[in-house]
């Protein structure tokens, strides 16, 4: 995976906002309605529709319509992905610091 991975992009994006980012955790407990998912949101119903868009085109959650009644549930394989991007930079960073740690106890050693 690159770093310009359109479904990456819109992951991080999708995560980007506090309300969609509580819905992501709410739904992490299990299958919701959208009022439940959205229950004590401090956000206007026109908004709550525009979140639930977002976390839709990242693929974060899928919708199901059941007569008037809409259940959304997470879709985990975006987060995963996202996350193995985070540690893959995790991983390259530590080996970075790693590297300087070797050179700066050489260093020491050196001046002793």
């Amino acid at each position: 995976m690159v770093n310009s991975a359109p479904s990456l992009d819109r992951s991080f994006r999708a995560l980007g906002h506090p309300a969609r980012r509580r819905i992501v955790e709410r739904l992490a407990r299990g299958p919701a309605t959208v009022a439940a998912a959205t229950h004590g949101l401090p956000i206007s119903k026109p908004a709550v529709t525009k979140h639930l868009k977002i976390l839709e085109e990242a693929g974060l959650v899928v919708r199901a319509v059941e007569g008037r009644t809409h259940r959304l549930h997470l879709d985990g394989q975006p987060l995963v992905q996202a996350a193995a991007w985070i540690e893959r930079r995790r991983a390259l960073w530590e080996a970075k610091f790693d590297v300087l740690d070797r050179f700066l106890a050489e260093r020491g050693a050196d001046d002793a």
